[in-house]
């Protein structure tokens, strides 16, 4: 049986809130803040809204992934809920965010049942995953401070 994956991750991103939100949510803004994201092609209307779809190009953990999310949910400036059936690692991404006295607090949280992977190598993956993840934050920080 294979055991899910839940990772979160937090940050204050030194910029507005609905900045943040809007540039993070717009998945075809990826590349330039998600460290193994190569490549992102629409396969709707760029939207941040329910169902709009985008095929993502990955590298983790050395191998390529290819899959595509959709957006589930989109609570504008508070919550945005992605998910992925396909692939090695069927996943939901969920990002939120709220106010915080140095610009947004972004929680940004990944969990799944990756198939693709060994069980014994879940503790390893979940820790690459922590690691990737708030490296992501620190860029997208990086981003947004450099679009001010």
């Amino acid at each position: 049986m294979v055991r899910p994956v839940d990772v979160s991750v937090e940050r204050v991103i030194r910029a507005a809130r609905a900045e943040v939100a809007g540039f993070a949510a717009d998945m075809g803004n990826a590349p330039r803040w998600y460290r193994n994201i190569k490549s992102v092609e629409w396969r709707t209307d760029p939207s941040t809204e329910p169902g709009a779809r985008a095929a993502f190009v990955a590298e983790f953990m050395g191998r390529r992934i290819a899959y595509t999310y959709e957006i589930r949910e989109h609570l504008p400036g508070e919550r945005l809920v992605m998910s992925t059936e396909e692939g090695p690692f069927p996943m939901q991404t969920i990002y939120e965010w709220s106010d915080a006295p140095k610009g947004t607090h972004m929680r940004l949280t990944n969990r799944g049942f990756p198939s693709g992977f060994k069980a014994v190598l879940m503790p390893v993956m979940a820790l690459a995953m922590r690691r990737a993840m708030t490296q992501d934050l620190s860029q997208l920080d990086k981003v947004m401070r450099s679009r001010a």
